[in-house]
């Protein structure tokens, strides 16, 4: 059975795991990574992961403040999600939720199941007028941002190139 757990840096190994099998480029959403992050040193992904930790904690900077959850099962990292709060330039254009699965964990609903969670918990943290957006060619995520209860409220421009906008009622 699959959970979310607060990023940790005991499950190096197994990040990397994944993070190998989406191989280079900008797509685990959800991850919170930056290209600057050294994730491979045991050293360096600690304090990545701690950095994570920090940005779920308030910070009166204005800056969005992020929770991310990893998706685990049986000690493997499937893929994350991230509740972000606030309403910076990057909220703004990339949405409150953010989420990716690794390509081998795809098509069981991990998605589905961890988007659920994560909007009970926006709920129940009292956020409202939520949005999140899929690449416009991205099918998949688009079918599970609908299935979570997500209305299409069309195609923006972003700084990566159009995205499918879905809202979520409160």
């Amino acid at each position: 059975m699959p959970e979310l757990v607060a990023p940790d840096a005991r499950l190096h190994s197994a990040w990397l795991e994944a993070h190998a099998e989406w191989g280079p480029g900008a797509h685990e959403d959800g991850f919170g990574l930056a290209p600057t992050d050294d994730v491979h040193s045991p050293a360096g992904f600690a304090t990545w992961v701690a950095r994570l930790a920090a940005r779920s904690v308030p910070d009166g900077s204005g800056r969005h403040r992020c929770r991310h959850r990893w998706i685990v099962e049986d000690g493997r990292v499937l893929g994350a999600i991230a509740l972000r709060h606030g309403d910076d330039d990057y909220v703004r254009w990339a949405g409150h939720i953010g989420y990716g699965i690794r390509p081998t964990a795809r098509r069981r609903g991990l998605a589905t199941w961890a988007l659920a969670r994560t909007l009970a918990d926006a709920r129940t943290l009292g956020l409202t007028g939520l949005f999140t957006v899929c690449a416009v060619d991205n099918e998949a995520s688009a079918r599970t941002l609908e299935r979570a209860g997500g209305v299409f409220e069309g195609i923006r421009d972003t700084p990566f190139g159009p995205v499918r906008r879905y809202g979520f009622a409160s």
